[in-house]
């Protein structure tokens, strides 16, 4: 076994000074992000319906804002914020209303699948809906 070890270092530095060192990380092999968002009772004709999502190297989809949506959730990735997690059950919202407002997203978000709900029923949902803006549509009372 020693032996072994002590060939196998020997080959890696006679690699290395023959000019081969080590590879370079091979870059994550993930697929883009690709989300469907739904919107309803917003109260906005043009923010209602079902939008596309892809974020790429550019980006694409039918999402009425899909250049500011992508920068927003490539800077939440880049945050190490998950703008799809649920409001905690145990957590204390203020009872402040904001609307029938009602989304879902699906899709695929830095690797992960997403399959997330929306609403403004109360402090924390307002809080976690604007969070998510331009990807879900700006409602201001």
């Amino acid at each position: 076994m020693l032996r072994s070890l002590v060939l196998a270092t020997l080959a890696t530095t006679a690699a290395g000074a023959a000019g081969f060192g080590p590879l370079p990380p091979l870059p994550l092999l993930s697929p883009p992000d690709r989300l469907t968002v739904t919107v309803a009772e917003s109260g906005h004709p043009n923010a209602d319906g079902t939008f596309e999502l892809t974020c790429d190297d550019q980006a694409g989809g039918n999402h009425p804002a899909r250049d500011n949506a992508c920068e927003r959730l490539d800077q939440l990735a880049k945050e190490g914020v998950n703008p799809f997690k649920p409001v905690p059950a145990d957590q204390l919202c203020t009872q402040v209303y904001g609307g029938p407002a009602v989304a879902h997203v699906t899709g695929t978000w830095q690797g992960r699948t997403i399959d997330a709900r929306f609403s403004r029923a109360n402090g924390c949902e307002i809080d976690r809906w604007q969070n998510l803006e331009p990807v879900l549509p700006l409602l201001r009372g």
